[in-house]
């Protein structure tokens, strides 16, 4: 893991000559934007479903319980979160004393939104004894209701570490609540909802695309449906799906999961071949999250800029919302 301390560079004069430059090229907005990380001493965690441009200039690129280890140890003034709106709550949750700035506050997620707080204290109460187990992709009010968090690449420990004679409640995330039901061999109360990137898979079509290509070994994250989980040679959380193809022997893998994970693959493995798993819709290539493409690098440039949008919770919440938090990053 690279070194948290970064040091602070601060030169206003020179951030008010950024920000009246005119830009020519990509290449010119990156220059800029590390100028002004070192300015304003801020860092960039990125998902790997971001843009190759900004996984690129990120600081620290991972998945979720990656992000959030980092936001937890992170020494710098400002952190600018490229993914979504439940990422940049949980860096503010972990650091509350941090600026945290999300590039694009319209940069949501359908998995989060299919849990409404409400909604989902009400279905607690009619399981009262449950132990409250939410996949991290949710928000900081449903975090705040929960007992533990968890990621898809540490799910299956949670899980494992609540003792067997405690009823569950996973929420918000059905596939994934199915998959470890199946792992684990635990009896699950599951809250119904789903992301729509990894709902959208074809069964059929990869089929029919494993059959084009009958060497390519068909990989999938565990949020993907039943159907499409049952014929993958391997699952695993978006980190898992790296670290597997970059050890694997096999040289073609169909991919199911959103398809900024292959830029990172690609770049591990340049002379293996990588091809995004086909979605119902034949209109689309492959499957991708509109709300993670929303952040764009001029978008990320102006919230260096202007620090905003930043993402304030009140005191409260976030202290509710930190123990389930605290509980995961223990346990990883």
């Amino acid at each position: 893991m690279k070194s948290l301390n970064i040091g602070s560079i601060k030169n206003s004069n020179h951030i008010k000559h950024h920000k009246y430059s005119k830009f020519r090229s990509n290449s010119d907005l990156v220059s800029d934007i590390i100028q002004l990380k070192k300015e304003k001493n801020a860092v960039i965690l990125a998902h790997y479903y971001q843009s190759p441009e900004i996984q690129e200039i990120a600081d620290y690129l991972g998945d979720s319980l990656y992000l959030a280890q980092c936001a937890a140890k992170i020494n710098a003034d400002i952190i600018i979160l490229a993914g979504v709106h439940f990422m940049a709550e949980t860096a503010k949750i972990i650091n509350p004393s941090k600026m945290i700035l999300l590039p694009d506050l319209k940069a949501g997620c359908s998995l989060a939104d299919s849990c409404p707080p409400d909604d989902f204290k009400k279905f607690i109460k009619n399981h009262s004894k449950a132990v409250v187990v939410t996949y991290i992709n949710c928000s900081a009010e449903i975090k705040a209701l929960s007992d533990i968090v968890c990621t898809s690449s540490n799910a299956e420990k949670i899980i494992n570490s609540i003792p067997k004679n405690k009823s569950i409640i996973f929420a918000p995330d059905k596939n994934l609540g199915n998959y470890l039901i199946k792992e684990t061999g635990r009896d699950m109360i599951l809250w119904n909802g789903a992301c729509m990137v990894h709902e959208a898979f074809s069964l059929e079509r990869i089929i029919a695309l494993a059959k084009e290509y009958p060497k390519a070994k068909f990989i999938a994250h565990p949020e993907s449906t039943s159907p499409v989980l049952n014929i993958a040679n391997f699952i695993g959380s978006t980190s898992a799906l790296l670290k597997y193809v970059e050890t694997d022997s096999s040289n073609s893998y169909i991919v199911a999961t959103e398809s900024g994970i292959i830029h990172q693959m690609q770049k591990s493995c340049p002379d293996k071949t990588f091809i995004p798993a086909p979605v119902k819709d034949e209109s689309c290539a492959c499957s991708e999250c509109a709300y993670m493409k929303l952040n764009t690098l001029k978008k990320l440039y102006n919230c260096l800029i202007n620090e905003s949008p930043q993402i304030n919770l009140n005191k409260d919440l976030i202290n509710k919302s930190k123990i389930s938090i605290n509980r995961m990053l223990a346990l990883s």
